[in-house]
């Protein structure tokens, strides 16, 4: 594990135990806003960013709005963890790459999962497009307050509520993994939830770091979901390690089986199926 790795791992244990004891303090604290929980001094914004925030975020959430209902999905895989689970049970940590939030946040919509929100000006239109379509943020990133959003986050989740990620955001590198998902399952003694979506039709802008796509009207979707990651709570900084690495690895599997899919034979389709499906 890298020196920042290690003194992060630390950090976050200390963090979340101050974090957890102040919650148990004054009332107030538990009468902000159920949606939003701010974690860090938000950045200073022009007047002209102040203005183009909510006129930004309803723009998208209408694209999403009406793009959304048009996907047909299919899931392989995650039969206790799909949009259509809904049993009492433990809540998860959900991770995935930064390249298939539109799609995902449709999907996964209305399910009060609190999402790590970056705090600078594009994840500040962004909060309020995922506050409409049903999730909570946690503001924090992995290079400003993020182990504060991570307390938070293991917050919620004692309190019933999944967590997610995107993995290789706000900025990237594209399809490198952060550790966060790793830590936050260590704390919390939660499973960690791996997915892809891919899109048979789709417009992927090209210039965007993370090549962002937005699927096309009616395209069909497979939402490729793997078997949990658990991460005990005792694991040395040599696990936690080991399981970055295999969840970097299952993230990588999933993309590639996902952004095939479309280009499989029927028989093809039907041996992933049965494999995913088991």
């Amino acid at each position: 594990m890298s020196a920042r790795s290690s003194r992060d791992y630390h950090v976050f244990d200390l963090y979340y135990t101050y974090m957890t004891e102040q919650t148990k303090t004054p009332a107030e604290r538990e009468d902000q806003h159920p949606l939003v929980h701010y974690d860090i001094r938000l950045p200073k914004l022009t007047l002209g960013q102040q203005i183009q925030i909510p006129v930004i975020g309803w723009i998208v959430w209408a694209v999403i709005r009406v793009l959304g209902p048009t996907v047909r999905f299919e899931v392989l895989g995650g039969q206790r963890a799909g949009r259509d689970y809904r049993p009492d049970r433990p809540p998860h940590v959900y991770a995935f790459w930064h390249r298939c939030i539109f799609t995902a946040t449709w999907y996964f919509r209305n399910r009060n999962a609190v999402l790590m929100n970056t705090t600078n000006f594009d994840g500040q239109w962004t909060r309020r497009v995922i506050e409409r379509l049903g999730y909570q943020t946690a503001q924090g990133s992995s290079t400003r307050g993020g182990l504060r959003g991570l307390a938070v986050m293991a917050q919620r989740l004692e309190e019933g509520v999944d967590a997610a990620f995107t993995i290789d955001g706000p900025r990237g590198p594209r399809y490198v993994a952060k550790p966060g998902p790793v830590m936050l399952a260590r704390r919390s003694g939660r499973p960690i939830i791996l997915f892809h979506v891919g899109l048979e039709r789709a417009w992927t802008l090209e210039k965007t770091w993370d090549l962002f796509q937005i699927p096309k009207p009616f395209t069909r979707a497979v939402v490729v979901i793997a078997p949990p990651i658990e991460v005990a709570e005792d694991a040395n900084r040599e696990t936690v390690e080991q399981k970055h690495q295999e969840m970097q690895k299952m993230l990588e599997r999933l993309r590639d089986v996902a952004e095939s899919w479309f280009s499989l034979t029927d028989a093809e389709r039907e041996r992933e199926r049965g494999l995913w499906n088991a």
